[in-house]
């Protein structure tokens, strides 16, 4: 207090104009702040780092949505407290009611932790871990009606697979082989990329691709693999009885085992300022050769 002078004061006129009207919110929060701005754009960048998809999660509202329509199963479903609602969020909320997938509410930093810190934009599912086929089952199922399985060696960008399975399905294929090194998995992305058929064609995991190519030769099988440089067109081949049609990735073709495990490597007649086809499309045109 100043001495010898009077100062006036409020009279409790400012602490009575601010009842009421709580703390002051932060400036990140106060969306005309540039505070707020330099947010949005952080986390804008931030998730185009990030992938949205990661293992059995899907996070961030149109992730989130595009999963929903397609059909992917669906383990768990979560929404943050205090998300902003937009379109998009009401159009999630809206599948998820008339669908019955249950949504449970949790706090945004309950749901960073479930998410490993991806950018979910206060929405996120949780997918079921894909039940794998034992190869036993489709090689006895394949076996019994002269049918085919395709075999995956090295594809690991989960588009193709989900693609390739697509495929197998579409053409009455018994099953997929994949192994489970040096291989794309049934993640989302690969479910997403299926079209739902892999819902309903069993794809097994082996631990050595070569040993179950062996196993399906003693049955009796048929091994083709596709090969840019194979002796023979694929539609020159009519093998009798069941075939496993093995299917390699666009860079690296066949690996040498598997190579010399396959009993014809066949190529499919392409330009020459091609240089090799996408390995989903192969196998559809493989396919489509086999079973005409």
């Amino acid at each position: 207090m100043s001495k010898g002078r009077n100062t006036a004061g409020s009279g409790g006129r400012i602490r009575k104009s601010l009842a009421g009207r709580g703390p002051t919110p932060k400036a990140e929060d106060r969306e005309y702040h540039r505070a707020h701005k330099a947010k949005q754009y952080a986390e804008r960048h931030e998730a185009k780092k990030k992938p949205k998809v990661s293992g059995d999660w899907v996070v961030g509202r149109n992730p989130v949505l595009e999963a929903l329509t397609a059909g992917l199963p669906v383990k768990t479903a979560y929404i943050a407290q205090g998300g902003e609602r937009d379109d998009r969020l009401r159009e999630i909320l809206k599948y998820a009611a008339t669908h019955s997938i249950p949504m449970l509410q949790v706090t945004k930093s309950e749901l960073d932790r479930l998410t490993g810190g991806a950018v979910h934009q206060s929405v996120a599912l949780q997918l079921p871990s894909y039940e794998y086929a034992d190869v036993l089952d489709v090689l006895d199922r394949a076996q019994a009606n002269d049918g085919i399985v395709v075999a995956c060696d090295q594809i690991t960008d989960p588009h193709n697979l989900g693609a390739i399975v697509r495929s197998a399905a579409a053409f009455g294929a018994y099953g997929v082989v994949i192994p489970n090194r040096r291989s794309a998995k049934m993640t989302a992305a690969a479910w997403k990329a299926s079209a739902g058929t892999a819902a309903r064609l069993p794809v097994a995991q082996v631990v050595n691709l070569n040993r179950a190519l062996e196993q399906f030769t003693d049955a009796g099988f048929t091994i083709v693999g596709l090969a840019g440089q194979g002796d023979t067109l694929i539609s020159e081949v009519r093998p009798e009885g069941p075939v496993v049609l093995v299917v390699g990735s666009e860079s690296d073709g066949l690996s040498r085992l598997v190579r010399e495990h396959c009993d014809e490597l066949v190529r499919i007649p392409i330009t020459a300022e091609v240089e090799s086809l996408n390995a989903s499309v192969a196998a559809a045109l493989a396919l489509y050769e086999l079973t005409r």
